[in-house]
Formats: C-alpha cells, sequence, structure tokens
C-alpha cells in the first residue's frame, strides 16, 4: 500500500511521478529522493525546444528545493529553455544482479524524477551558487582559487529549477524470484559498482614544486556516489 506522505516532508505522487511498475520501490519523501540527487554528479535535463523534445546531459546541485546547473552564455539551450518546465533524469547504479536466469537478471540502482520551472540566476545568487558547485565537487575548494573574473560571470549562465513534482525509484538487495531455478549449479548474486577517485594528474603547467593540496589528497581512494 502506498506511503501516506505528509505535505511538508516530501511531494504527493502526481500522475507524472507516480511509480506503478514496482511501487514498493518508489519514495516521495525528500529525506529519500535528495541523497539521490547529491550523490549524482550529472544528471539528464529533458525538455521542448520549438516543439521537439531535447535532452541534454550537465552537471548539477542541489540547495534546499532548488537544482542548479549552469553552460556557457551562448548556449542555445540555456537560452530558450529560460520560463520552460523541465524534467531531470537522475540514475545511479550501485550493482549488477546476476540471476541464474536472464530474465531474473537486474540492477541495483538510485534514480530520481524532478520537475520544474527554469530560471535564470544572477547576482550575488550567481556568484555563491558557482562556488557551491564548487564545494560540491571538492570541498573546501572555492576558498583556494582565485574570484571569478567579470567577464567569467558574463560567458557563464546560471540556470534553477524549483522542484515542484518529484519521485526516486531504488532498487537493491540480491537476486529475487529464482525458486525455480534454485537447484540449478550457476553463481547467482550481486556483482557490486562502485565510482571512486583513484589519482591525482597534474596539470603541465603546475610548477614542480606544487603539491596537491591535504583536501586534493584525501579525496584519494574515497568513493564518489
Amino acid at each position: 500500500m502506498p506511503r501516506e506522505i505528509p505535505v511538508n516532508d516530501g511531494f504527493p505522487p502526481s500522475e507524472r511521478t507516480r511509480v506503478r511498475r514496482l511501487p514498493d520501490r518508489a519514495a516521495y519523501e525528500r529525506e529519500l529522493i535528495y541523497p539521490v540527487v547529491d550523490a549524482a554528479l550529472t544528471c539528464t535535463v529533458a525538455y521542448l525546444l520549438d516543439g521537439r523534445p531535447h535532452a541534454t546531459p550537465t552537471a548539477h546541485w542541489r540547495d534546499g528545493d532548488r537544482l542548479y546547473w549552469h553552460g556557457s552564455a551562448a548556449s542555445r539551450f540555456l537560452r530558450k529553455v529560460v520560463g520552460t518546465e523541465v524534467c531531470v533524469s537522475i540514475h545511479l547504479t550501485d550493482g549488477i544482479v546476476l540471476a541464474r536466469s536472464g530474465f531474473d537478471s537486474s540492477f541495483n540502482y538510485r534514480s530520481a524524477t524532478l520537475f520544474g520551472v527554469c530560471e535564470e540566476v544572477t547576482g550575488d545568487e550567481k556568484v555563491a551558487q558557482l562556488d557551491a558547485f564548487i564545494e560540491k565537487l571538492v570541498p573546501g575548494r572555492s576558498k583556494e582559487l582565485r574570484r571569478s573574473h567579470d567577464q567569467e560571470l558574463k560567458a557563464t549562465t546560471l540556470l534553477a529549477a524549483t522542484i515542484t513534482e518529484a519521485s526516486a525509484k531504488i532498487r537493491d538487495g540480491g537476486v529475487h524470484g529464482q525458486d525455480e531455478d534454485a537447484a540449478e549449479p550457476i553463481w547467482a548474486g550481486v556483482l557490486e559498482m562502485e565510482t571512486r577517485f583513484t589519482r591525482l594528474i597534474p596539470d603541465e603547467e603546475t610548477p614542480p614544486i606544487t603539491d596537491p593540496s591535504a583536501l586534493l589528497a584525501a579525496l584519494i581512494g574515497k568513493k564518489v556516489s
């Protein structure tokens, strides 16, 4: 039976966000949706442009109920999408579920679908949120960098969408529905997957006496999502 979602804690299921296939995997609470959003570095933004469907992969970050992404001020997509509704899809794969049949094989995953109207962000919020993006990637890094020039800010368009509808769908655990195959002499289980930071490769123009900061070095080996 679907869970009752308090208005202040989540997004009541809508016709667009209600999960009908395997609804027990669905989540409509912020506390379950937003960890998926925050764990991912990239998303896909879908929208209508001149009456035709488009989908653009991009990096994103979140502040409260607002989702942000940015790009070049010369981008046709960024100019035309302002004021339109977008659908944002996020997906993280955590493992391959290897059953004793192809039919029962699956994935462990975390996914989220978000809806909101796109708007351009300017002024102090733009500066603060571009710093927040760097902080999402490498916490503490924005304090090490020089400040952005006015021309760099002009060359960058920052967009945001206040999330008005959202749902997540999450699958974890082992193989399901294989009772009839349990006696087969075939290995079954989960092949786990994850993304980690592996090494720092210095830029060719970095002086040889310059070592990476401790906060960068500390990231090596850490799980990304």
